[in-house]
């Protein structure tokens, strides 16, 4: 399956390429046709990495003082709500328009891979449910990228805090989902790390848009080059593919709106283990069910559009575009019952988050257990730091039964 939509295409992009300018320190400006390579760094534009951190206005003051005057002179710190290992993010002020934004303050040197995945990407997109850059300062040792500040918080958050969750609300939430993965496609970008903490809703309202942030992990691929062949994603959430060691496209993020869905109709994992191996293992056999009392309320319609993006192969995968078609999105959920599934949903995620404490002792001691017993709800759905690393894919490559069920999937496959 290749990354191009053919098909209603929503704001497509001037054809410079460029849709945000770029402030450069007088005498620092760029050589002419230089570019920026495409590292691979999480970005948390609100909570970065995982993390937000209020501090008192006396505090501020501090940050203020390590930013360029340029940036201070249009807008007025204000808080800071985020930190990773070379950045800060603050919540701003514009001083003319009063509108609020978000600033990721990154490190030049030390935080590179951080910011020139997204620079990349964000530069050229422009889309509704895609958070946007606007504007960047950069200077010998800093780059400030000015984004939107979404401000209505996670979507999980969201599902918990509501009262009332419906078929017909995650249908909702995945048109937006989707629409913004059909124009990100339609360009060549694939997000390649989709999951709950990375859907915001831009403002606390009831009518708040959903928006895809963090784009750390993407790839643009050239007209014609649509495949990708690295190691990268968080665990739960990536596609078979991947660990498969084989080119892939953009349909590895489809995948990743299959396992999304599943958790917002249950509120549990389709894949779910402690144990690394373990889990890439039934996620190469796309090993889920629907087993459970939290399954007898969600829609026949709904597993099947699960199942039809839940698919090993990537070629018998939904598209984006096929995905807005599917019945069960087009219609809204009209046939299911629309029953309230925020019950089990919310208890699910609660219970998940209720025994985050527990997560570093759950992984240190199913490392050291040579049991087969699954370790299922150790944690919470949020995914903190964990990356799929490539050293963990070699040695899942060695593994005599991993070997044999690739075998097998491969010779099925071409039978």
């Amino acid at each position: 399956m290749g990354c191009v939509s053919t098909k209603l295409v929503p704001e497509t992009p001037p054809n410079t390429g460029q849709v945000v300018k770029t402030v450069y320190p007088h005498g620092h400006e760029p050589e002419k046709g230089k570019t920026t390579s495409n590292k691979h760094h999480p970005h948390r534009r609100k909570n970065d990495h995982n993390n937000e951190v209020q501090r008192p206005p006396k505090k501020v003051a501090k940050y203020k003082a390590k930013f360029d005057p340029r940036v201070t002179a249009k807008y007025d710190i204000k808080a800071l709500i985020g930190r990773g290992s070379f950045s800060r993010v603050v919540r701003v002020e514009h001083r003319i328009t009063k509108q609020p934004y978000a600033i990721k303050m990154i490190d030049r040197m030390l935080g590179k891979e951080v910011f020139e995945s997204e620079l990349s990407v964000l530069r050229r997109v422009k889309h509704m449910y895609i958070i946007q850059l606007i504007e960047v300062f950069e200077s010998r040792d800093k780059v400030y990228m000015v984004m939107e500040l979404a401000t209505g918080g996670e979507l999980f958050d969201r599902i918990i805090a509501k009262g009332s969750f419906t078929e017909r609300d995650a249908t909702r939430v995945l048109r937006m989902v989707l629409d913004g993965l059909r124009y990100l496609h339609s360009l060549g970008i694939s997000h390649r790390d989709l999951k709950p903490e990375n859907l915001l809703y831009y403002h606390p309202g009831s009518d708040s848009k959903i928006m895809i942030t963090d784009f750390g992990l993407s790839s643009t691929r050239p007209a014609g080059d649509g495949m990708m062949r690295t190691t990268c994603g968080t665990p739960e959430y990536i596609a078979p593919e991947i660990l498969a060691r084989k080119p892939y496209t953009c349909a590895v993020d489809l995948w990743a709106v299959g396992v999304i869905t599943y958790i917002l109709l249950s509120g549990t994992m389709p894949f779910d283990d402690e144990n690394r191996t373990r889990l890439y293992r039934m996620i190469l056999k796309a090993k889920y069910s629907y087993v459970g009392e939290h399954w007898k309320d969600v829609s026949t319609l709904a597993k099947d559009f699960m199942d039809k993006l839940l698919i090993v192969d990537p070629s018998d995968r939904m598209n984006s575009s096929q995905a807005l078609k599917h019945p069960w999105v087009t219609t809204l959920a009209a046939s299911s019952s629309n029953k309230n599934l925020h019950r089990t949903i919310s208890q699910n995620l609660l219970h998940r988050q209720s025994t985050r404490a527990n997560s570093t002792k759950s992984a240190k001691s199913t490392k050291s257990n040579k049991s087969n017993k699954s370790n299922k709800s150790a944690r919470s759905l949020r995914s903190e730091h964990r990356r799929v690393m490539p050293e963990e894919i070699e040695e899942l490559h060695r593994d005599p039964e991993v070997q044999a069920e690739l075998s097998s999937l491969h010779s099925s496959h071409h039978s």
